[in-house]
Parts: C-alpha cells; sequence; structure tokens
C-alpha cells in the first residue's frame, strides 16, 4: 500500500514510519513526503531515506480549498492510498477530509476523546490524571475527532513536567502509528459507526497485560489482596 504522509517539522512519527517500512514484511511503502513548510526537518529524513519529497506552502494560496487541491494533486501523482498526518500543523476542510474518507489517519498526543486541541500536556497534567497517552483516528471533520485505530497508554508521574511526559507520549507514538498502518494495509480494519473494529486475531505487536494496568502502582501483594 503506498503511504503519503503530511509534517510541518521534524518528522519524528515520520522517521518511525520509515523504520517500520524498511522491514521486508512490512505492508505499505511511503510513496512521498509532503510538508507545508520548505525547511521542515522531516524532509531531510525522508530524502536520507531515499523518499520522494514535495513542498506545497500554503501561503502561496488564496484559500485553504486551493492549498488542499494542491495537496491531493501531490498525493494523487503518487498513487497514495492512504494519507498519514504526523505533525501536519494545518487545519483540513471537509472537503479534504470528505476526499479522503476512512483513508486519512493521524496521531494525537492523548487518550481521545480527551484533552483535544493543542497543549495537550500542559491540559493533562493540570487535570491531575494518571494516565496519559496517544491515540492513531480516522480524521473527521472536527478537531482530534474520528474512529480510534489504536491508544497507547503511559503513566503520569508525579515529577512530570510537559517535556518528560511529553517524551514519554512521543515514545509510544512511534509504537502505535507503525502498527495502526499495519492494520490498515492488511485489511483488518472495518469503520462501523463511530467505531473501528480490528478483525482477525491477535494484534500484531499489541501483546495484552494479564491484568489492568495502575497508577501509583502497587505491589504484587496490593494486586492480590484487591483481587487483582
Amino acid at each position: 500500500m503506498r503511504l503519503g504522509v503530511l509534517i510541518s517539522g521534524r518528522g519524528s512519527n515520520l522517521q518511525a514510519l520509515i523504520d517500520a517500512v524498511a522491514a521486508a514484511d512490512f505492508p505499505a511503502e511511503i510513496a512521498v513526503v509532503i510538508s507545508n513548510e520548505s525547511d521542515a526537518y522531516g524532509l531531510q529524513r525522508a530524502r536520507a531515506a531515499g523518499i520522494a519529497t514535495h513542498t506545497v506552502d500554503h501561503r502561496d494560496f488564496a484559500s485553504r480549498a486551493a492549498f488542499e487541491d494542491a495537496l491531493t494533486a501531490a498525493l494523487a501523482a503518487r498513487g497514495v492510498e492512504l494519507v498519514c498526518l504526523a505533525g501536519f500543523m494545518r487545519l483540513l476542510t471537509d472537503g479534504f477530509v470528505q476526499r479522503w474518507w476512512d483513508r486519512l489517519i493521524n496521531i494525537h498526543p492523548s487518550l481521545l476523546p480527551a484533552f483535544r486541541g493543542l497543549h495537550t500536556h500542559r491540559q493533562v497534567l493540570a487535570a491531575g490524571v494518571r494516565f496519559a497517552g496517544c491515540t492513531v483516528h480516522f480524521v473527521r471533520p472536527a478537531m482530534d475527532d474520528g474512529p480510534i485505530i489504536v491508544q497507547a497508554a503511559v503513566p503520569v508521574q508525579a515529577d512530570d513536567d510537559e517535556d518528560r511526559l511529553a517524551a514519554r507520549v512521543l515514545a509510544a507514538e512511534h509504537q502505535i502509528y507503525p502498527l495502526a498502518v499495519r492494520l490498515f494495509a492488511d485489511g483488518r480494519l472495518r469503520v462501523e459507526g463511530a467505531r473501528v473494529i480490528v478483525r482477525g486475531g491477535d494484534v500484531p505487536g499489541g501483546d495484552v497485560l494479564a491484568s489492568c494496568l495502575i497508577n501509583p502502582p502497587v505491589s504484587v501483594a496490593q494486586r492480590q489482596n484487591a483481587g487483582l
């Protein structure tokens, strides 16, 4: 399956995808990396991996629709079948989302539907939750909305600041984005309304814990006493 990756910055999730598709058994390849910023470091990552790159500067267009038409033309020229947003810092119109319906995915650094929008880790710390995480989802017209494909949870530590929490979440992002792409490319995802059904046995790379995650952590004895 041919992927098009849209970026605006450093491209760390792009690098995770580059590393994943290098495996002989991975069912997808990156056909093109497109950025709206010509100096995005992610373009260098793509070129170093021998992947075609393209810049579509949003400032060169009179409207968002015209900008997105140029994006679609660049994606179509490379035969892209699945569009992956990886730190693409432009809001997409309903028209673009409809054009790529169920073929457009995004990764967001929270356990959606909680903590949508910007400054996610700041929101998490302010709320005092015990777990943060990340989500890969199909894109819908509303911001950070759409059927969820994969999520990963990480604990929030007592001494976390935004940077420490962000680093922990980012490491999880690098694991689940390639997993979501693999599931899509293998034809194992079916969207039913607001839900994604994953077909066919165990999820590759998705080891299941024997017990629930608890934070703050408790000892084995405490788990047994609590019947966990």
